[in-house]
Formats: C-alpha cells, structure tokens, sequence
C-alpha cells in the first residue's frame, strides 16, 4: 500500500522528535520504551496522521489518552497543558513561517520558547516545487 497524502513521512517524524525532544504531553525522554506517534486531535475524530496533528508520545501516554480529546485528557491526568498548547502552536507556527516553507528547527528544545529559523531547520510540510 502507497503513502497516502496525509502520512506523515520519515522526515517529518524526525524533525517532530527532535523539536519535541520526549513526549509532548508528560516530557518523558525517549527510552526503552520508544516513543510512538500520537494524533492530537484523534483519527476517530476526524484527526489525521500530518505534521500539525502528530506529536511523539511515551506509551503510557498514548494508551491512556486513546481517541480522548487532548485538553481533557491533560486535565485528568494533570499535566501542564498549558505549556503542551503553546509548545504545539509554536511548532506549527514556526513549520509555517521557517526560513524555508514549512521548516521547523531541528535545535529546538522541548521548553516553551520562541523558535527562530535556523541553518539546521528541516521541512515539516511539503514544500512547494
């Protein structure tokens, strides 16, 4: 079976593990347990696997959340959703506006700051061409 237009690819998973560096939702470095791809917005609710919608997460997080909405989810498991929302709207806001379109730095770290467009930004959308 071909990739379908809204699979996220290889790249772009990389570029997201990296920006995130552990899982979105608890920051737990990836370990034994490798982290899994984790839609925010779930496929049973009308989510897809794309860069704007998919966030690394641990496995306990990712069994616990299932197809809940996220801010919920975070709010029963008090997590800091918070710095969760703005960590993901940076991320997509900087894929969107990165010296390239669609680049995202791969330097970034897992805390909440300004991304700035980087040498080493890879693209986290298809790039026009």
């Amino acid at each position: 079976m071909g990739a379908v237009e809204h699979d996220l690819d290889a790249v772009q998973w990389a570029a997201l593990l990296a920006a995130w560096g552990g899982c979105a939702y608890c920051g737990a470095a990836p370990g034994a347990d490798a982290l899994q791809r984790d839609c925010v917005l779930p496929i049973s609710r009308g989510g897809r696997y794309t860069w704007d919608n998919v966030v690394p997460a641990c496995r306990s997080c990712n069994a616990s959340k299932c197809n809940t909405e996220v801010t919920a989810w975070m709010r029963r498991r008090r997590l800091d959703e918070r710095q969760f929302l703005l960590r993901h709207a940076e991320l997509r806001a900087a894929a969107r506006v990165g010296s390239a379109p669609g680049a995202v730095p791969l330097a970034a770290t897992p805390d909440v700051a300004p991304l700035a467009a980087t040498p080493d930004a890879v693209p986290l959308a298809p790039t026009p061409g």
